[in-house]
């Protein structure tokens, strides 16, 4: 129940971010936004972390380099949102976003990519993504 109450509460803000990040940067630019964006969340981060220290720094030598680009990846990320947003509005970017993010997600569990377990990929999984994406289409159509 906890994993669905979080999952609700990234996908609310991820679709706020997405329109309040396009906002600052139509007055400031992208990658001013992202940089702001960021620093912020960097500062957040840290403050948390001094808080709750649920982990330990000291392990960083067991991960493995390569999971550290999840950093990189979010620079983009909030840069690509930001665009998409502009481009196609906050609803059709994040239903696009949504989807590409359950394929890969789909693709990384069927293959057991990363260190996840592997799932049996089924027709029930086939369609529902089908569903979705006809979903978007319909969407779109005036």
């Amino acid at each position: 129940m906890l994993g669905v109450l979080f999952s609700l509460i990234a996908g609310i803000l991820i679709s706020l971010q997405s329109i309040f990040n396009t906002r600052v940067s139509e007055k400031i630019g992208l990658w001013e936004t992202n940089t702001i964006v960021h620093g912020l969340g960097f500062i957040v981060s840290l403050i948390l972390l001094f808080i709750l220290r649920d982990g330990s720094i000291n392990k960083m030598n067991e991960v493995n380099k390569v999971y550290l680009l999840g950093g990189v990846f979010g620079a983009v990320i909030v840069y690509s949102v930001m665009k998409g947003v502009t481009l196609l509005g906050p609803a059709y970017s994040v239903s696009i976003l949504l989807i590409s993010q359950l394929i890969i997600s789909l693709i990384i569990d069927i293959f057991g990519l990363f260190g996840t377990d592997k799932i049996i990929f089924s027709a029930y999984k086939a369609i529902g993504i089908a569903m979705m994406i006809i979903g978007i289409i319909l969407f779109k159509l005036k």
